[in-house]
């Protein structure tokens, strides 16, 4: 697998669940992945850690929740505790998106997909997760062409 393109991983850090999305091989699109169940600190790094290691992941885009007029709340510093813990155990490069009005962009995703997103959140989790990801693909420089 020495050939393997790099892939980013892309998180919505909750207090009960950590919603995971992956980018395809080329970095252009994101797809969610899973839900990790939190736990615990140590063991939801851990997860994070494995799936990271599975995949060939690069780097780590986390979702930051900010206040509708940008201002860091207590979720954005228990999220950026989350990651400080992460970046160590990882070694892996992590930067921030701005996550705000995803969860309802991907609750809207999956409605148009014909999914009842009532009773399911870590389905919303892993759709919130693959919109932030998206959005830090978009952003990026496309690669050169040959």
């Amino acid at each position: 697998m020495s050939n393997a393109k790099p892939r980013f991983l892309g998180l919505d850090i909750g207090d009960k669940r950590i919603g995971v999305a992956i980018s395809d091989p080329l970095a252009i699109t994101a797809a969610g992945l899973e839900t990790v169940t939190r736990v615990n600190t140590q063991t939801d790094v851990e997860a994070i850690k494995q799936i990271a290691l599975r995949h060939g992941v690069v780097q780590i885009v986390v979702g930051l929740p900010q206040n509708m007029d940008g201002s860091i709340g207590e979720q954005a510093e228990k999220v950026r505790s989350f990651t400080k813990k992460l970046a160590r155990s990882t070694g892996l490069p992590i930067v921030y998106e701005d996550e705000r009005m995803t969860s309802i962009s991907a609750i809207r995703t999956l409605t148009v997909q014909g999914v009842k997103t009532g009773h399911n959140k870590a389905l919303i989790d892993k759709q919130a997760a693959a919109i932030i990801l998206q959005k830090f693909l978009d952003r990026k420089e496309p690669p050169p062409s040959a």
